[in-house]
């Protein structure tokens, strides 16, 4: 069953962590954005900004629904694992809370444990730029999509609680949905959303929503 509040919670995590994203994939995006060796230049960089956003948010999906699955699978196979799931996702909402507010920054620590993966996946990439064609572009967002990121990795552990397949997959492309305006700092609108995400009461408002939600989330296990 697709849950409403788990899918605006992942756009809303993406949104929030925008400054964080933009810091990981800015500047690889800013690349994507920046080819000029064709005719009509600006709209091939727009372009291939966009699949470069498509195949990282794709990837973002593909992850949501490995995770359910190994979710569903240690839910059905051990009767306490769903519980200890719920467990982890209700502390990783409260570190993603803390790490939005910018009050605590412990959710960064995260990204080193996909280091091992990346270290494969990262040679790869430098052999897709510059970016030359529109299928290089989703090759590489496809790829970028794994990049160590704490934000990442603690919103996987959520959804993989859930235990569902199709809402993981979901979930995440939501979250990635949210990661956007800040990938695509271009135009005036999304200048503008930056400097309100950017805003410190705000910031601190949503992750004292989300340390809220992390801890109805501890209590409904019980």
């Amino acid at each position: 069953m697709i849950e409403p509040l788990s899918l605006i919670t992942a756009f809303l995590l993406g949104l929030m962590g925008a400054s964080h994203c933009m810091v990981m994939c800015g500047g690889i995006a800013a690349a994507a954005s920046s080819a000029t060796h064709k005719k009509n230049s600006s709209n091939n960089n727009l372009s291939f900004l966009l699949l470069f956003n498509l195949g990282r948010i794709t990837s973002y999906s593909i992850a949501g629904l490995i995770v359910s699955l190994l979710g569903l699978w240690l839910a059905d196979s051990h009767q306490i694992a769903q519980q200890i799931l719920r467990s982890i996702a209700g502390v990783l909402l409260l570190l993603m809370g803390f790490y939005v507010a910018r009050w605590w920054m412990l959710l960064t620590r995260l990204e080193s444990a996909g280091q091992f993966i990346w270290r494969y996946i990262q040679p790869m990439t430098r052999k897709l730029i510059p970016i030359k064609s529109k299928p290089q572009a989703l090759a590489l967002g496809l790829l970028w999509g794994w990049l160590p990121c704490g934000l990442i990795y603690s919103t996987l552990a959520w959804v993989a609680a859930n235990g569902e397949p199709a809402l993981g997959a979901l979930t995440m492309f939501c979250f990635g949905l949210g990661t956007l305006p800040g990938i695509l700092a271009a135009g005036i609108f999304a200048q503008q959303l930056n400097k309100l995400i950017s805003h410190s009461y705000f910031r601190q408002l949503a992750g004292a929503l989300l340390i809220c939600y992390g801890i109805w989330t501890l209590f409904a296990i019980w």
